[in-house]
């Protein structure tokens, strides 16, 4: 296992090899973003011209730069790389990040190309992250090697580990702009010339700052190893991963995109089970489920409450929970459902899950979903609640700040909200509870999907790993 991902993770010194003065140039947006996230430690620029970027000296050559920097992040062209990882060992610099695509996952001449790059990565015995990646990011570090503009990144208890560079860009951007949570770390493998998913999953094992662990893969470079470090983790972590490449079509797909070899698909599927990871389908789960992980605790189980209003959807919903999910809605007990009758009109009769919109109309929405919520929250055969907002001019749009509230009061059962009405309000409810705290999600099936999904790694929690 490698012994060098605190130079990846934590570095003191970075050289950015191939730094630009050019605006937009992935040499310039590298030094931007690390200057944007305030980075604390030596910062290194590398351009035959010399001179000055952003206010920072230039080296003209890497063999100017001092000896035993921690990190290298080369931006250059591919046919550049295998001199680059030459001239960084020759300066004590042991690991290097490769931006450059061009290689096997392009053609013959590429393949070529990254075999002469591995040729030498032996011979210097230096660690790399890629090629063909768009970085790596460290939060509590304060940094990151993407070259796409991110600016200043949240700090969060979510790490990724992805075979694609949308991580550590498209989708950073979307999280940091729209999710309101933040990330520990994320490495986007690229061709995993050397260091893979095994290397990253091991350290953020250990890692104070990773809470939870969200996967990307199109392969698996070495598959016991991976199932088995995963084995350990998931009985003390979270690990959620997406599979690409399952499909005919897709597998074709993951070789044009990081010269991937996809296996049995079915193989797999028992495998990660084993292991206690819990594989997801749908690519949005990527960053829904680890808003849920961190802003709310696991459930302790996959019994759930919601509240409704609409006879419609608490039948559909329970459809969908009890048929395509592993959730159960189950009756409450006698208190919690009289309780529920006394905040209701009578003609009414109130169950789990809640038709909670007569309470609304007569008592007030504020006053209809709170105390509902609170009844079933106090329910010892409940887990989590999930509340299906109406929020529109003509209904009334209350302070939700009892919802906050009630997450603060009945801090180990979720809250997970969703709503429905007018898109305006929808949005406006989201930026109010989610920088609380509260998770919302944009369609109905969603909490519901992602409750599925962390009651699984509950129960990996829980069961002991046997290697086999």
């Amino acid at each position: 296992m490698s012994t060098h991902m605190e130079k990846f993770f934590e570095p003191e010194s970075i050289a950015i090899v191939g730094a630009s003065a050019t605006p937009h140039k992935p040499g310039n947006d590298v030094i931007r973003n690390i200057l944007a996230n305030g980075y604390e430690g030596k910062l290194y620029l590398v351009n035959p011209k010399g001179g000055e970027i952003l206010g920072i000296k230039v080296h003209r050559a890497v063999s100017d730069l001092p000896e035993g920097i921690d990190l290298a992040v080369v931006i250059l062209p591919a046919r550049a790389n295998p001199r680059a990882v030459r001239d960084c060992a020759s300066r004590g610099i042991k690991a290097i990040v490769l931006a450059a695509g061009g290689f096997a996952e392009v053609d013959a001449d590429g393949e070529s190309l990254q075999e002469e790059l591995k040729e030498a990565i032996r011979e210097t015995g230096v660690r790399v992250l890629g090629p063909n990646t768009s970085g790596h990011t460290s939060t509590p570090h304060r940094f990151t090697s993407s070259f796409f503009p991110l600016g200043a990144l949240p700090k969060g208890p979510i790490s990724y580990i992805a075979q694609t560079g949308n991580f550590a860009t498209h989708t950073m951007r979307y999280i940091k702009s729209a999710e309101h949570f933040g990330v520990a770390r994320v490495a986007g493998l690229g061709n995993k010339i050397d260091l893979d998913e095994c290397d990253i999953l091991e350290y953020y094992a250990r890692d104070p700052e990773t809470k939870a662990i969200c996967v990307y893969l199109e392969s698996f470079k070495r598959p016991r190893l991976f199932l088995d470090l995963a084995g350990k983790v998931t009985r003390k972590k979270p690990v959620i991963l997406l599979k690409g490449g399952s499909s005919a079509g897709g597998s074709r797909a993951a070789v044009a995109h990081t010269a991937a070899l996809a296996s049995d698909d079915r193989i797999i599927e028992g495998a990660l089970r084993q292991a206690g990871i819990c594989r997801i389908h749908k690519y949005s789960h990527l960053f829904l489920a680890a808003k849920a992980l961190a802003m709310m605790p696991l459930p302790e189980g996959n019994r759930v409450s919601f509240l409704a209003p609409s006879g419609a959807m608490l039948v559909c919903l329970t459809d969908f929970c009890e048929k395509h999910l592993s959730l159960r809605v189950p009756p409450v007990e006698e208190e919690t459902r009289a309780r529920l009758q006394e905040i209701s009109p009578p003609f009414i009769r109130m169950r789990n899950p809640v038709d909670i919109w007569a309470s609304a109309t007569v008592h007030g929405v504020a006053y209809g979903y709170r105390e509902g919520m609170e009844a079933v929250l106090k329910d010892p055969n409940i887990d989590a609640v999930v509340p299906v907002l109406l929020l529109t001019d003509e209904t009334g749009v209350p302070s939700l700040d009892f919802i906050v509230e009630l997450a603060e009061k009945y801090p180990q059962k979720p809250i997970y909200v969703t709503s429905s009405g007018q898109k305006k309000h929808m949005e406006a409810a989201k930026d109010f509870l989610e920088p609380r705290g509260v998770p919302t999600f944009p369609l109905i099936e969603d909490p519901f999907e992602i409750l599925d999904i962390l009651c699984r790694c509950r129960k990996a929690l829980e069961t002991p790993w046997r290697p086999r």
